[in-house]
């Protein structure tokens, strides 16, 4: 663009950035501020591949667009076009701010070939939960092998939150170089299990045949009824639901959903209170607490094996505790008070009361219409 420009009119162009730039407050229309920035943007827009060297006075007008833009996808387009160095932090904040979309991806992109990884990495080791998982999100959607040597620790340090890893494993699974190392950890019985049925449903659904089908082996799809294999998460996510055959499905006795939690003034009271599930937890996070009910046992819903000094057992939640006693309810929520001095030994186990294999219960459909109706499920306006 600027090489067809004649020298006058680049001249004209230079100078009058400079002077929008500098001159907002003697201004006599009725401009807003975000009116007169717009427009120093779209004129810088024109003015793209300008070497900034040649004009210290338009050097200082470009920075000062740049301050004003910093977190919004217009601060990477011009320290893309502009060809402008040091600016990975301003980068990383475009990237919190978009990691789905094209902004943050090339604001990635431009970190990396700045030599700003080490950025990343300091952003992903640190204690903001947020930051770190939408960046791990927008460096899967850069579809580049770089992210790998980023993102596999995090998916086997137990220490780091499981949202995070969970995360780190679907942005992984994005590039054939991550996928194959995911599948490495499954072959050495290293990758942790509570994300393990992540790995399952997106590493079943990679397009490179060579891993899809060592994934099919060692991650075998979760089977329906007829042990017909269910469709990986993705596709199930694209099927239309009815939340009203799906309330049906929650009270069928052979799913069985209403004998263990409540939904308003109807169920149980032995598992978490789905009414405002809908709220707490997208689509995705259903399937998975219904498919794999062990990965993420909510707090206080651990089952407990209780040995018992006479040789008999229980096993359920522990609802209440007292300094001489415990009351445990079972799958069928009974309650049960077990004397303190009657215990020999008591274990936390990682396998959740809710049975796996609920899904073999009801047909794909039946499935989808389920977490239709129970994604629904909000507090009452």
């Amino acid at each position: 663009m600027i090489g067809s420009m004649t020298r006058r009119a680049r001249i004209f162009c230079l100078l009058s950035v400079y002077l929008l730039i500098s001159s907002f407050s003697s201004w006599a229309e009725p401009l807003t501020d975000a009116d007169r920035k717009q427009i120093a943007i779209e004129a810088l827009v024109r003015l793209k591949g300008t070497d900034l060297s040649t004009n210290a006075a338009f050097k200082t007008a470009v920075l000062k667009v740049l301050n004003w833009t910093r977190g919004t996808p217009d601060f990477v387009t011009i320290v893309r076009d502009f060809h402008i160095p040091a600016q990975s932090s301003g980068l990383l904040e475009v990237v919190e701010n978009n990691p789905a979309d094209g902004s943050g991806v090339e604001a990635l992109r431009l970190i990396f070939s700045s030599g700003g990884s080490g950025l990343v990495q300091e952003a992903l080791l640190g204690t903001n939960l947020l930051t770190a998982t939408r960046i791990v999100e927008a460096l899967g959607n850069t579809h580049d092998k770089q992210i790998v040597p980023l993102l596999l620790p995090l998916v086997t340090d137990t220490r780091r939150d499981v949202a995070l890893r969970k995360q780190s494993v679907r942005s992984l699974a994005q590039v054939p170089e991550g996928a194959a190392q995911l599948l490495k950890l499954v072959r050495e019985e290293k990758l942790p299990a509570d994300v393990r049925f992540t790995a399952g449903m997106e590493l079943n659904a990679v397009r490179w045949p060579e891993l899809k089908a060592e994934a099919a082996q060692l991650l075998p799809p979760p089977q329906g009824r007829n042990t017909i294999p269910l469709p990986p998460v993705p596709e199930l996510l694209k099927m239309s639901g009815d939340a009203r055959r799906g309330a049906q499905v929650f009270t069928r006795p052979e799913v069985g959903c209403i004998n263990c939690h409540r939904v308003n003034d109807r169920g149980v009271d032995l598992g978490p209170a789905l009414s405002e599930i809908g709220a707490k937890l997208g689509k995705d996070g259903l399937y998975e607490a219904i498919l794999d009910p062990s990965a993420g046992i909510a707090f206080g819903y651990e089952a407990w094996q209780i040995d018992l000094k006479s040789g008999d057992e229980a096993y359920g939640l522990i609802v209440s505790e007292a300094a001489d006693e415990l009351v445990l309810k079972d799958a069928k929520a009974i309650a049960t008070h077990i004397k303190k001095s009657d215990i020999a030994q008591r274990r936390q186990m990682k396998l959740s009361l809710m049975p796996a294999g609920l899904q073999q219960t009801m047909s794909t459909q039946d499935l989808v219409d389920l977490v239709e109706y129970l994604s629904l499920l909000r507090k009452a306006k």
